[in-house]
């Protein structure tokens, strides 16, 4: 029995087996039909959990989520978000300074799942580029202004998602 498995082992390795295993996938791709997309012009379909560009959200009342309790800050392996903060009159606390050095980020989406109050999220944009370095530290203003832009898709993001979380 096992002289039968050696004997075998041994003409697929003389044979070249696993090769032509991978030459007829190979081959079987070679004659389909090719797919092709025009990106600019066309757009393939990104799934509600796509993580691209940062943003910092807002209550409907228009105040800002944040409440500086550094979390995301915390959680960030490669250290790519800082933070700063001070108590306001009422008590609580709100950043005065939230950066993300987009060079550093790794796209994990870790500082999205520890924020308490859902205030950093990853939009859906994808396009972005950077000439220079300087503008790949988002700022807070910055951050407040994306997701001013893509609210109505994150919240129809996180409602499509709420059974998962």
């Amino acid at each position: 029995m096992k002289i039968g498995k050696r004997l075998v082992k041994t003409l697929k390795t003389f044979t070249l087996w696993d090769l032509l295993k991978g030459l007829r996938l190979t081959g079987s791709y070679f004659v389909k039909r090719k797919f092709t997309l025009q990106y600019p012009e066309e757009k393939t379909p990104i799934s509600n959990r796509f993580r691209g560009l940062h943003a910092l959200r807002r209550y409907p009342n228009g105040e800002e989520r944040c409440i500086a309790c550094k979390l995301c800050e915390a959680v960030c392996p490669a250290l790519a978000i800082t933070i700063d903060s001070e108590p306001r009159d009422d008590g609580s606390r709100r950043t005065t300074r939230y950066d993300i050095d987009l060079f550093k980020c790794v796209y994990c989406g870790l500082c999205e799942e520890a924020c308490p109050v859902d205030s950093i999220v990853l939009t859906p944009a994808l396009e972005y580029h950077f000439e220079r370095r300087g503008p790949n530290v988002i700022t807070k203003a910055e951050l407040l202004a994306i997701g001013d832009k893509y609210e109505s898709q994150l919240a129809q993001d996180r409602e499509q998602d709420s059974s998962y979380r």
